[in-house]
């Protein structure tokens, strides 16, 4: 019965929108060509069709506890039966109508039956009874059964691994994409995905009691509490509808005339209140949803504009959401070049997802990894294939058996830089190590300071990741509040806590985020990585992958909002005007109509203009200027890598490495080459075309200044690449002086970078 109301009422505003429309061009049809009576009662009809409904709609609402906009509209429509308005009628019946329609398009949102997390839950078991495996249903499972669990398979209930080493990508769970082992004893949750090999798991808690199921519970039951969000125009409504009841009763007590009364009703209609925030609404709609951000519904979009706390899951949101090459460390004599070749070479056969992010690595790079042989791979540890007649490993070593200096010191970068670390070792012996990490989004500092300009006083991250790579997350980017090993439930308590105090957003992308998504007033869903449970349990979800869109969303919501309550205000204003012009006899129910309807087209146009870009927040950026940007941002890109030859020159120094100086050659030929013409490129270019856009050649001074310095310490360096040469190697007394050049443009260079991806990169809408 309730699916069946449901779907009466999905259809009702539209229809009743496409009959007032018929009734109200009919009778004017039928005006036109002389027939008054039936243009009449084309209109009376109309008025008649919207009437019924408008009743339903007032006693809704009164059994809310709320009289809403909809009670002036009854009267409305009385009104001008009464005095007979049809025309006005007609036009009052059209206008509710549509406006509902709009609003209720506006407000219709994806279901909350939380089908994905549904989906993605196992429907059986496989139970080991002796050395036969059999497959029950998840119903039939029991305390302290003996499960096999295969490779790529969900984690049907919570256990204890048995037996063997579990890999489990537990990203569904924490948010996290890297894998993670579970020896023996370990205890694991359900819904986890299997990413090693098969493994025995003892059960301890049934179905209906594991991870999984809670999490489903939670998002439903958060779903639940969320309270409606009152309409604008209701809330307007709510000192209005007694200003107009007061009016019209004391017109008719101090004139004796009904007709004056319902000539104050007529000029009451609320049709700005009525239009006002559904067409700017919905207009602020369709414009976010060309910027790729699908909002699912119109209070969504207000309350939007209105809050002051944003929460935000970290992997997948603040950062890229998959481990991308940090570093790649080699032994002396080896290049990193040829190291992460090798190391790419094993790992093509792999679908581990460090292996992936190794793979890609080396192809941006331009390197063609070789074909291996004999690939064998231990899950949880890495694989070894045979590359060009070599043995060749990549996987995990026990670093404190690791004795060399380069190799304790690789272990320490990783430890310092939260990264995780491939060897790679040829025929037994280690020649590199590869750091990997999941990267800060590139728009993510641009992000948070527009986010902290459009109004947000409170930003707070929540993530199932460790403790130190959240903290420098949270301080890079200046939060307010950083929660790290957060579970689901754990999340749902943070943001209601939020929620107490203030509007609380909350950014997600896992289906670890559900339940918290539907915690928040308004959530929001990073939808392009296919996180369907986040987005179905969200009010709004970003399309494209970039967190700037929320911000985007954000300065839509509010310019939204602000033409909204502008345009409903002066139509009420006006109203009000009008009617105490009606109140003392000066304007006729039929002036007053026709004067009703010039204001409802000026509150429209206004309205309509939240299609546009608020001017205060726009950046208009000339095509030209931004086909350039997307060449220096590829540049960049092409560039970061090889920044690490200075890094690699001054190491080698330091452990006096005989292979020092041809470092050194090739990185002051990279220098001259290849990062100088791209600095000079900018600053010619680049910057001058930015200025406009920015507002002024000051947006880019400071950068100006980063490329003088970055051209004093090439210079310096080249200095002591002549002096070394020509005696035969790197002199004592250049060593401190070069050293400090060499570190210091390597530091001054990612900074750089950086500061340029994140204020000026990220103006072209691309990622």
């Amino acid at each position: 019965m309730t699916a069946v109301l449901a779907q009466w009422r999905r259809y009702l505003e539209p229809t009743l929108t496409v009959i007032t429309v018929g009734a109200l061009a009919a009778g004017g049809i039928a005006w036109a060509a002389g027939h008054q009576r039936l243009a009449d009662g084309c209109w009376i009809a109309g008025t008649l069709v919207a009437l019924a409904p408008a009743l339903w709609w007032v006693i809704a609402t009164l059994r809310h506890g709320r009289a809403g906009v909809d009670v002036i509209a009854v009267l409305s429509l009385v009104g001008t039966l009464v005095v007979g308005e049809y025309l006005a009628g007609a036009l009052i019946a059209v206008m509710l109508a549509g406006g509902r329609a709009l609003e209720a398009a506006a407000q219709r949102r994806a279901s909350h039956d939380l089908q994905a997390l549904l989906a993605h839950a196992p429907r059986s078991a496989r139970r080991r009874t002796g050395e036969t495996v059999v497959t029950v249903s998840l119903d039939d499972v029991a305390v302290d059964d003996l499960l096999v669990v295969r490779p790529g398979e969900v984690v049907p209930v919570d256990g204890r691994v048995t037996g063997t080493v579990a890999v489990l990508d537990e990203s569904v769970l924490t948010g996290e994409p890297l894998h993670v082992e579970h020896p023996a004893g370990d205890m694991i949750r359900s819904g986890a995905v299997n990413a090693g090999g098969a493994f025995d798991l003892r059960a301890t808690a049934t179905a209906a009691d594991s991870t999984y199921a809670g999490i489903v519970r939670l998002a439903r039951e958060a779903g639940a509490e969320s309270a409606p969000i009152i309409r604008l125009a209701d809330s307007i409504a709510a000192w209005f509808l007694p200003v107009t009841l007061l009016t019209a009763g004391a017109a008719w007590w101090f004139s004796g005339s009904a007709a004056r009364a319902v000539a104050v009703l007529v000029v009451a209609t609320p049709c700005p209140l009525l239009l006002a925030a559904p067409v700017a609404i919905v207009s602020g709609l369709s414009r976010a949803s060309r910027r790729g951000v699908v909002i699912r519904s119109g209070g969504a979009l207000e309350s939007l504009g209105h809050a002051t706390t944003l929460v935000l899951d970290k992997t997948g949101t603040l950062t890229q959401g998959r481990p991308t090459v940090l570093e790649t460390l080699t032994a002396p004599g080896h290049r990193a070049a040829d190291v992460l070749a090798l190391a790419a070479s094993v790992d093509q056969m792999s679908a581990h997802v460090l292996a992936e992010a190794i793979v890609a690595e080396a192809l941006a790079q331009g390197l063609e990894p070789a074909l291996p042989t004999n690939v064998t791979e231990e899950p949880g540890r890495g694989a070894t294939a045979t590359v060009d007649d070599r043995r060749v490993y990549v996987g995990k070593l026990d670093a404190d058996g690791l004795s060399a200096p380069w190799a304790r010191s690789a272990s320490n970068r990783a430890r310092l830089d939260s990264a995780a670390i491939a060897w790679v070792c040829v025929d037994g012996e280690p020649v590199g190590a590869v750091l990997l990490r999941d990267p800060l989004r590139r728009d993510a500092p641009r992000t948070i300071r527009r986010l902290r300009s459009a109004g947000l006083n409170r930003l707070v991250m929540l993530t199932g990741d460790r403790p130190d790579p959240a903290r420098e997350v949270g301080a890079v980017l200046g939060l307010d509040a950083v929660y790290a090993q957060q579970s689901p439930a754990d999340k749902v308590s943070a943001v209601r806590t939020e929620r107490e105090s203030a509007t609380t957003i909350m950014v997600g992308d896992g289906v670890n985020d559900a339940p918290a998504l539907a915690a928040a007033t308004v959530g929001v869903a990073m939808g392009a990585r296919g996180a369907t449970a986040s987005s179905e349990a969200a009010d709004i979800v970003l399309t494209t992958n970039r967190l700037d869109r929320l911000a985007d969303a954000m300065d839509i919501a509010r310019w939204s909002r602000r033409i909204a309550v502008q345009s409903a205000t002066v139509g009420m204003a006006l109203s009000g005007l009008a009617m105490a012009a009606a109140a003392v006899g000066w304007l006729p129910p039929a002036w007053g109509a026709l004067l009703q309807e010039g204001i409802d087209v000026a509150v429209i146009l206004n309205a309509l203009r939240a299609l546009g870009a608020d001017p205060a927040t726009h950046v208009d950026l000339p095509p030209d200027t931004g086909e350039l940007l997307r060449r220096f941002a590829s540049e960049h890109d092409e560039l970061r890598e090889a920044v690490g030859l200075l890094r690699e020159a001054a190491d080698q120094l330091v452990g006096g490495d005989a292979a020092a100086l041809a470092t050194l050659v090739r990185a002051h030929a990279f220098l001259t080459e290849r990062l100088l013409p791209h600095e000079v490129a900018e600053e010619t270019e680049l910057y001058p075309a930015l200025a406009r856009p920015l507002g002024g050649g000051e947006a880019t001074a400071t950068m100006s200044r980063t490329h003088a310095e970055i051209q004093r310490l090439s210079d310096r360096i080249g200095t002591h690449v002549a002096l070394a040469r020509a005696s035969g190697g790197v002199a004592p007394d250049q060593t401190e002086d070069l050293l400090a050049c060499l570190y210091g443009l390597y530091a001054l260079l990612q900074l750089h970078f950086l500061q340029e991806e994140e204020n000026y990169f990220t103006l072209t809408g691309d990622q």
